[in-house]
């Protein structure tokens, strides 16, 4: 794995988790009443968190074969736009900086006077599964991805919380998406929590790659300004490297507009 690699992958599991290194997932033992998908996924929408902006502070535990990274940061998002993240060691000094728009990752080594400027190819590459940004918005947040069929979702109940699931969610296309290219395809599972309709788990797999898949839960939700959140996720990508990161986030703040600063100096070596 290059230097481009190994950075965005960590910096994008990082951008992928908000949350604390263990979660719970909290079932209701009464009997739940059937519900149909479609009521399912409406409450789903009606619970999910909305903002314009949000802001944290985190500390984050990276897990892979070689053993345990330990970091703190900084994530602030302005909602269906950008992202941007900062990366401390222990020592509280920031080494890394990230900025993700809709068609774009950039981030900034302070460390080795290192930058990165390109795509989501790379990104998917090292992270063995396809990622975009409204996936990523998604998955930082505890939501539904928002470029996705809905049509072909069935219910049932597991484990004493709803479920939805799908073997052929497809990704609709954006008038700014060539027509030649070719949607992704996901399967997917969907847990709720059946008092709050949050969701509490998810589990994603491309179609024809099953042996990759992606599985966050979420737990410990707070409420703030009217809106509830998850303060704690494990997320964990099964694949042919797989890895996990646990987080834990605090200050949160939603609907303060921020600022983005982002700059390459001069004398950055760009890495590939």
């Amino acid at each position: 794995m290059n230097k481009a690699g190994k950075g965005i992958l960590l910096l994008f599991t990082a951008l992928v988790m908000l949350s604390s290194c263990k979660t719970t997932r909290t079932v209701i033992k009464a009997p739940l009443k059937e519900e149909g998908a479609d009521f399912l996924y409406a409450q789903l929408k009606k619970n999910e968190l909305h903002f314009d902006w949000l802001s944290a502070k985190f500390d984050a535990s990276y897990t892979d074969k070689k053993g345990n990274t330990d970091f703190k940061g900084q994530i602030r998002v302005r909602k269906d736009s950008l992202m941007w993240v900062t990366i401390s060691p222990a020592l509280g000094i920031e080494a890394i900086r990230l900025v993700v728009s809709q068609d774009s990752v950039k981030y900034v080594n302070r460390l080795n006077k290192e930058y990165f400027s390109g795509d989501y190819d790379l990104v998917s590459k090292f992270m063995q599964i396809d990622i975009d940004f409204d996936i990523l918005q998604a998955l930082i947040l505890g939501n539904d991805f928002q470029f996705y069929e809905t049509n072909s979702f069935r219910a049932s109940i597991d484990n004493l919380e709803y479920k939805l699931s799908t073997t052929d969610r497809r990704k609709i296309r954006k008038e700014a998406e060539s027509a030649s290219t070719d949607p992704i395809v996901l399967l997917q599972n969907i847990w709720l929590n059946p008092e709050s309709f949050k969701i509490s788990r998810v589990e994603v797999k491309e179609y024809m790659k099953e042996n990759r898949k992606l599985d966050a839960e979420y737990g410990e939700f707070v409420k703030l300004d009217g809106e509830t959140y998850p303060s704690a996720l494990n997320f964990n990508i099964l694949a042919e490297d797989p890895f996990g990161m646990s987080i834990i986030y605090s200050r949160v703040e939603l609907n303060q507009p921020m600022s983005f600063p982002f700059s390459i100096p001069r004398n950055y070596k760009r890495i590939r």
